[in-house]
């Protein structure tokens, strides 16, 4: 019999939310200190040189960002792994027993529940320990160096819209061609980011580009009262 295969979005939880989350900060983040510093009426070559260092700092702030905090779920994992295999050494019955109570809580009767704990803690009791009392599978499992590499990768895409825009805009009209074009990429990365994951379209795109105008609106203005200052 041929093994039935599906592929669902769950799998694609460690590096979709990295992605997602360099990406839209890279938007966010460079196109709003891109409009603010213009908005201060800085001239081109600032505006740019501001521009570039948010790349550089923001790609390299999110990868230690995301190794960091992802290491320390691979941390957790880990310690809660190693105690597992302990009790299981030294207490195996105690640790059949707490298997057992855990499939009777999902509706097996008490005998079958001991019948399946059995059979599972004989094909692989460490791994139907960590799968069905803690909830850990290869599938979900921490990857510090794959979200880190996502999320900067993601991030300098994300930042080299408005850079560009800025680049090539007219001076007169930067702050509002970067901030159309910023919100653009936003909601196609809404879309995208919600079609990917199954999540409503509609609603993805609009909580994005909602925050990234927010984000950009506020940088503006602040850039425009200093600018108007100096």
């Amino acid at each position: 019999m041929t093994p039935h295969r599906e592929t669902h979005r769950t799998e694609r939880i460690g590096w979709l939310r990295a992605a997602v989350l360099g990406a839209n900060d890279g938007i966010v983040s460079t196109a709003s200190l891109v409009v603010g510093v213009a908005a201060a009426e800085a001239d081109r070559s600032g505006v740019l040189i501001a521009g570039v260092a948010g790349l550089v700092a923001g790609a390299m702030s999110m990868a230690a960002g995301e190794y960091v905090s992802v290491s320390s779920q691979a941390d957790t994992e880990a310690a809660d792994r190693r105690r597992e295999e302990t009790e299981l050494a030294t207490e195996p019955e105690a640790e059949l027993a707490e298997l057992t109570n855990i499939y009777v809580t999902r509706g097996l009767s008490p005998d079958l529940a001991r019948q399946v704990a059995v059979q599972m803690t004989e094909g692989g009791a460490l791994t139907a320990h960590l799968r069905d009392e803690l909830g850990l599978t290869e599938m979900h499992a921490a990857r510090p160096i794959q979200a880190a590499l996502a999320s900067a990768a993601t991030f300098a895409v994300g930042a080299a819209v408005p850079l560009l825009v800025a680049a090539v805009a007219p001076l007169a009209r930067l702050v509002l061609l970067v901030s159309v074009s910023s919100l653009v990429c936003l909601a196609a990365l809404g879309a995208i980011s919600a079609r990917v994951g199954g999540a409503p379209v509609l609603r993805a795109t609009v909580r994005v580009a909602f925050w990234g105008a927010l984000a950009m609106a506020i940088t503006a203005l602040i850039g425009r009262l200093f600018g108007a200052v100096v």
